[in-house]
Formats: C-alpha cells, structure tokens, sequence
C-alpha cells in the first residue's frame, strides 16, 4: 500500500476506485454486448461523461491533477457522481498535487477557554478531538462515557488517548461499539479525509502506517478509498456500568483552532439514554469508587 504522502498513487487508486464502482446503467450510458472487462466504467465512458479526452482523462487518472482547472474538477465530479465529502476530497488531492503551499498548523493543545466550555456543559458527555482522532481535552462526563478506552491499555505508557487505534488495536472495542463494523467503515473514511487534507502531516502518516501493519480490518478499508465527513449521527455503545446507549452526537468545528472540534452528546429528553447518562454522572461523582482526571493535553 502506498503512503499517505505519496499523492500520485492516492489520485488514480481514488479515480480507479469511484470508477469501478459505477456501472454503465448507473450513469445513464447504454451497455453494447455483456463481456465487460472492468467491473464499472472503462476509462473513456469517464472521459465521455465529463467532457474531457481520453488522453487527458487516463493522465489525470495516472495521478496527474496538477494544474487541474475547476472546472475539470467539477466535470470529473460530475460523471463519477461523487457525493459532497468525495468531492471535497477530490479538491484536496488536487491542491495537494500542485506546488506545496503551508497550510494553518493543526492545533496541538486546547485552550483554557475551550476546556471551561467542557467543564460547562455538565450534563452531557463532551470533549475535544483533533482530525487524528487524538482526545485532548474532555469533560467528566465525556471521560467516563469513554471509560474503556482511557483505561485502555494501548495508552498506558502512550499518549493522548486515540479513538482510531483504540478502534482497531484494542479487543474491547467490540464490545465497547454496538455497531463496530459501521464505526471503522466511518473512522478510516474520516481519516482518509485527513489525509487529503494534511498530506504533509507526519504523526498522521505515523498513525496510518501503524494501523495499517497490526490491524487487517484497517488495511482492508483503507485499501477502499472511502471518504466521509464527521458532522452528527447516532453513537451506539455498551457501557460496562450503565449498559447499552443511544446517543445523537453533533461535532462542531472551533473556527479559532484549526482542525480541533468539540464532540458532544445529547440524549433525548426524558428518554432511557439521558436517564442511563444521569446514572452515570452520579456514579462519577463518587471519588472512591472510580477516581477521574482530566486527559493529559
């Protein structure tokens, strides 16, 4: 598998794999005897689609998008029917395939003011993460949620506490996600974003390279090149106090911290998962049973 940083391969496995997985009816083409080759389009069906050449399309998909225009972006995004996030993605690998520019650093630490934020919203779990999955910042009630993967053992002698290799390192985590297959499909999703994102980013080409060598269910999506963006949705957990959970969760970007955002969870009113939330609030409040600290940051 190539690296993350390696933006040639990324562009035409991305290309190769939207185009195989849209057949000829999905994109309004008439399909002329049924001995096909390839699984979805050929290549110049692509090139018909958008507009472009032949010549042009298979150079683009070789991996060249350097000097991509707009509007080439937008006809290829067109013909391989690309939803919002793949898109986007699409743009960050093209940006990615010209001159290196710096982008804003992601930011390493949160600030005072965030942290009092947390430590505000009291009654529904919350905390801070960055587009690595790395927690550096939570209230107590998102911490004790969370319980299994800060006591988990990966991060011991390691920090900060990291969702994704939890995910995929630690056997726990299956009990931990209901719904585990969905919750990786989604965290490789959203770090292949990442990556389109923050090519140049070493720790995230750290993170990918480990998970790809311990973890086969992770080598296995990543290969799939699947994008997605992580705004809101329902987080299914089984909690080893307060048992199974419900949770619609909204991420909400910190315009002020680039790359940072506040995940937080708000159960419907007077429904079993706010009442199980207030159980475990309660329990957390009883120092002698199960001390909290604030995540190191």
């Amino acid at each position: 598998m190539a690296g993350p940083t390696d933006i040639r391969t990324q562009v035409r496995d991305f290309l190769v794999s939207r185009r195989n997985r849209l057949t000829p009816e999905a994109a309004g083409l008439p399909v002329y005897g049924g001995n096909r080759r390839v699984p979805g389009l050929r290549r110049e069906e692509v090139a018909l689609l958008s507009g472009l050449s032949v010549d042009y399309y298979v150079r683009l998909e070789r991996g060249n998008l350097a000097g991509a225009s707009e509007s080439v972006l937008e006809a290829l995004a067109g013909a391989l029917q690309l939803d919002e996030a793949e898109r986007a993605h699409l743009y960050d690998l093209a940006h990615a395939s010209g001159p290196q520019r710096r982008r804003p650093r992601t930011t390493a630490a949160v600030r005072p003011s965030i942290l009092r934020v947390l430590d505000a919203m009291a009654g529904v779990p919350a905390y801070v993460r960055n587009g690595r999955f790395d927690i550096l910042g939570a209230n107590q009630l998102g911490r004790a949620l969370y319980a299994p993967m800060f006591d988990s053992p990966l991060f011991a002698t390691r920090g900060p506490v990291n969702t994704a290799r939890f995910m995929f390192l630690d056997p726990k985590a299956t009990e931990f996600w209901i719904d585990w297959d969905k919750g990786a499909n989604d965290a490789v999703a959203f770090l292949r974003s990442e990556a389109g994102r923050s090519p140049q980013d070493r720790v995230l080409i750290d993170l990918i390279g480990e998970l790809t060598t311990r973890s086969k269910e992770f080598s296995v999506r990543w290969a799939r090149h699947d994008v997605k963006f992580h705004r809101t949705g329902i987080k299914r957990l089984r909690h080893p106090v307060v048992g199974e959970l419900n949770l619609p969760y909204e991420a909400l970007e910190l315009a002020g911290d680039p790359g940072l955002r506040i995940n937080v969870y708000t159960p419907e009113p007077d429904s079993p998962d706010q009442q199980a939330l207030g159980l475990l609030a309660s329990w957390t409040a009883r120092p002698q049973e199960r001390p909290l600290v604030r995540p190191a940051e």
